[in-house]
């Protein structure tokens, strides 16, 4: 059935959630013997899969499974997190076997009774994910035996202090660890990571007491990506020990006391194209150091104190491929600086002081396939500058002064996949204009007008696979004109107060559906029953119905077995 198992160390870390996703959720007996493809065929599990399951049904049965070649174990091993079925007793019976990746991160119950089993693996073990669990420094001193480990998760592990950090120094081979989350650790702990000379990846995401510990970093010359986000004791004293990480390609800075002054130090890491100084207390003299780094690609600079001076130095920015500006004071007069980054593919100005006349700056900018003015002054007027815009693939203009006959503008931006229309001036007329955009996937009318008679526009729509029509007047007749869209996976038409149990029905026959939200209508329960074909269904929202949580709660443990999240609950 299965050979010894083996991996290349320097192939990337496999992340299990699970191997066998297409049984059930929550251990019942009751087996699914087929499943459906994407096609909606049912198929038949293999030999393999239908071995691996039964065992995993009776798994505390067997004391050991360390004769099994080590492929096998180890997929034994995902199916038992995955169905939750493994608990302290019956993880004795895969002491001894090989295998490379343990992932229990959110598992329930893990703690430092767990990890003496768990790192007995020694040097077999190539990564473990203990994110979320129990364990303290008492449990980690067991990992030191694991001397080969490539990537070790330890996220919201916050009984995990220096002393902990203390027992990872000795893992030479790891490429990435992950501690987010964590208040315990502080600048003295993090000496134990200077040695980690292998490390490639490092996540100290709001560990909020390591105030001039960066300093212990200077000697991973390999790194390439660090996450700091969140770490508001971060100062601009701390980026100076970063400068020699002369690898470093990714760089998160969101939310920490970094300015100007700061990203001076930046200016010779030429490898970094990722940078991210979301609610940073910069401003456009930055850009003097910014403009310096040679291989910066991704930018987001998202409500930071960027106003109209110094904005001009945007134009020195000629490599990147995507920026972020929104949530700031700037208005037409910085486009102008932005016409020249002929290389950008997505652009954010969410909520920016934008209007119809300084689009003009964006027409030229034939690369962009994201485009975010979301809550700006944009209206009807400014949408002509975009319909040259041939690559586009995303625009979001939700909450702008935007009317029906400026939709005429968009006819031709073929490319486009995913529209954003949250605008309570659209009514059926404006969709009407939409209906060449045939190639979308992704259409949001969430505050439109929209009723019985526009939604027969959206036959024309039959690559959709995400609709959103909420706080209007459809009716059952309208979702009559919705139920031939079969690639859709995520239905929203809430707040429709008129629809019934007959849009359930017809809503049965959009088998890949995976969200649905029909909120705040007058379905009951006696419509549920038309949703046992939708077996891909993991999210169901029917709050303010008549349906109750048990209601739901019935037909998730007989009928839909993938369902995960649901309201009421």
């Amino acid at each position: 059935m299965g050979g010894s198992s083996s991996r290349n160390r320097s192939a990337p870390v496999r992340e299990h959630r699970g191997i066998y996703r297409r049984y059930s959720r929550n251990g019942s007996s009751k087996w699914q013997a087929t499943f459906d493809d994407k096609d909606g065929k049912a198929i038949c599990p293999s030999l393999m899969e239908l071995c691996t399951y039964k065992i995993c049904q009776q798994v505390h049965q067997y004391d050991t499974f360390s004769m099994l070649p080590g492929d096998i174990s180890q997929l034994i091993f995902d199916e038992s997190v995955y169905s939750r079925r493994l608990t302290w007793n019956n993880l004795e019976a895969f002491r001894g076997c090989v295998l490379h990746d343990i992932d229990l991160g959110e598992y329930p119950g893990v703690d430092d009774s767990w990890m003496e089993a768990i790192f007995s693996h020694g040097s077999t073990l190539l990564s473990a994910d203990l994110s979320g669990s129990n364990v303290t420094d008492c449990g980690l001193v067991h990992i030191k035996k694991c001397v080969n480990v490539e990537a070790l998760n330890l996220n919201f592990c916050d009984q995990i202090s220096d002393v902990g950090l203390d027992h990872i120094k000795g893992l030479l081979n790891l490429t990435t660890l992950s501690l987010k989350r964590n208040k315990n650790i502080t600048a003295e702990g993090m000496s134990a990571l200077s040695g980690l000379v292998n490390l490639l990846n490092l996540d100290l995401e709001r560990c909020t007491s390591i105030y001039g510990g960066l300093v212990h970093l200077r000697c991973l010359s390999k790194l390439q990506a660090l996450n700091l986000n969140c770490c508001n004791c971060i100062t601009d004293a701390d980026m100076e020990p970063l400068s020699e990480l002369t690898n470093l390609k990714e760089l998160q800075l969101s939310s920490t006391k970094v300015t100007d002054h700061g990203v001076v130090f930046l200016k010779g890491l030429h490898k970094l194209a990722l940078l991210n100084m979301e609610l940073c207390c910069v401003t456009a003299a930055c850009l003097d150091s910014l403009s310096a780094i040679e291989g910066l690609l991704h930018l987001n600079l998202s409500r930071c104190n960027m106003t109209g001076d110094g904005c001009n130095k945007f134009s020195r920015l000629k490599g990147l491929k995507s920026l972020n500006l929104g949530f700031n004071d700037i208005s037409d007069d910085v486009l102008v600086h932005l016409k020249g980054l002929i290389n950008l593919e997505s652009l954010n100005l969410d909520s920016c002081i934008i209007r119809d006349n300084g689009l003009v700056h964006l027409a030229g900018l034939h690369r962009l396939k994201c485009l975010e003015l979301s809550d700006t002054l944009v209206g009807s007027n400014g949408l002509r500058h975009l319909s040259g815009l041939v690559n586009l693939e995303s625009l979001n203009l939700s909450f702008t002064a935007i009317t029906d006959g400026g939709l005429k503008h968009l006819c031709g931006l073929s490319t486009l996949k995913s529209l954003n229309l949250d605008v309570r001036q659209i009514t059926d007329t404006g969709l009407e204009a939409l209906t060449s955009l045939t190639g979308l996937t992704h259409l949001d009318l969430f505050c439109a007008h929209i009723t019985e008679a526009g939604t027969i526009h959206l036959r024309n729509f039959k690559n959709l696979q995400s609709l959103e029509i909420c706080g209007g007047g459809l009716t059952d007749a309208g979702v009559a004109n919705i139920k031939d869209l079969r690639s859709l996976m995520l239905l929203n038409l809430s707040q429709n107060y008129c629809l019934t149990d007959a849009s359930l029905e017809l809503i049965a026959g959009l088998t890949q559906l995976v969200s649905l939200n029909l909120s705040d209508s007058r379905v009951t329960s006696a419509g549920l029953q038309h949703l046992k074909p939708l077996k891909k269904l993991k999210s169901l929202s029917l709050e303010s119905t008549e349906v109750t949580a048990n209601d739901i709660k019935s037909l998730q443990e007989n009928d839909l077995p993938n369902l995960v999240t649901f309201r009421p609950e």
